[in-house]
């Protein structure tokens, strides 16, 4: 998190080292969006959203299996009129919370998010923003700027940008950087994963093919963490992403469970096999008769840069300078 709390991190380290059980719920709170991107599985899967009673049953289970972080993503977290009630019963059972947004309706909803300790906005560029993303900059702007004065005020961790670098963006990373320090917001980056389910062509209009121009744009986001801009990657992340490296033992499914719209668990967002469904059967029951499955999920996987997962595998091997500076769960 953005502050060291000794409490939080005993209590997440004795969820995972000592109990072996992830500590932050990625929930699907909708199966809904009001975005269409080409480069996007989740609002495809349009099936059944969970009701409010639903999600408070799901989180009762999360906080007696021992979560505790929920992050309410996928499609659109702020499609849901009830999602401060949501994340208020959250608050109320001791978890941390965070959410993922497009932004499209923050303008509108930022009042409605007091109960969202960490908000995570997607700005994938600026001037090639519509293009990526089929809305205008300017409405994204507006939401993120009437989202971090509420938050300001409300004393809560800054907004974070979250940018994915892509082939239509590298020109314009340098100038997210500067607008982020510019709105008093974090940033951070991770590269676009090609999902295989995604058509070829969306790949080579968006994919990263001038890997000399990447490289040079991750060490230029590098050199400005160095010197001091609102960047929360690690060193360590960013150097692994300029190479391509994904040569580290990845843990993210000891830290993180994945839990879609209509309850299934899955180790993570790139391994879409279904561990179980935990409003059928519970968190334990799921994680318990999971353990050989999710083994030979990991070890048969080829690995990803996805910032969360990546960071987070990196905490949990120690790394010391990630420990001391990232700053996002």
């Amino acid at each position: 998190m953005s502050r060291f709390d000794p409490l939080f991190a005993a209590r997440a380290l004795w969820q995972i080292r000592v109990k072996k059980r992830p500590f932050v719920l990625s929930h699907g709170i909708n199966a809904h969006c009001n975005m269409r991107c080409a480069f996007c599985e989740y609002w495809k899967d349009t099936g059944p959203e969970p009701s409010r009673k639903e999600v408070f049953k799901l989180l009762d289970e999360a906080k007696k299996f021992g979560i505790g972080v929920y992050n309410a993503w996928t499609t659109e977290p702020l499609l849901r009129k009830d999602l401060p009630e949501i994340m208020a019963y959250a608050k109320k059972l001791g978890l941390i919370t965070s959410m993922v947004t497009n932004g499209k309706l923050l303008f509108n909803r930022a009042e409605e998010l007091k109960d969202v300790d960490y908000l995570s906005v997607s700005v994938d560029g600026i001037k090639n923003y519509e293009a990526i993303r089929n809305m205008k900059f300017e409405t994204l702007l507006k939401g993120i700027k009437q989202a971090q004065n509420i938050r300001e005020k409300q004393k809560k961790a800054p907004l974070l940008l979250n940018c994915v670098l892509s082939g239509k963006n590298l020109d314009e990373i340098e100038a997210l950087i500067e607008l982020a320090k510019k709105l008093h917001v974090k940033i951070s980056f991770e590269p676009l994963h090609e999902f295989p389910e995604i058509e070829k062509a969306t790949w080579a209009e968006l994919g990263i093919r001038d890997e000399v121009k990447f490289r040079k744009v991750v060490d230029r986001i590098i050199e400005l963490k160095k010197a001091g801009y609102p960047i929360i990657n690690s060193k360590t992340y960013l150097r692994l992403v300029r190479n391509r490296d994904m040569n580290y033992k990845c843990r993210a499914s000891e830290v993180i469970i994945n839990v879609t719209s209509d309850g299934r668990a899955e180790t993570c967002r790139v391994q879409h096999e279904p561990l179980g469904n935990v409003m059928q059967a519970g968190f334990e029951k799921v994680w318990e008769a999971s353990a050989k499955q999710r083994e030979k999920i990991v070890e048969n996987c080829e690995g990803c840069l996805f910032f969360g997962y990546t960071e987070n595998s990196l905490m949990q091997a120690f790394k010391p300078e990630v420990l001391l500076f990232y700053e996002w769960m």
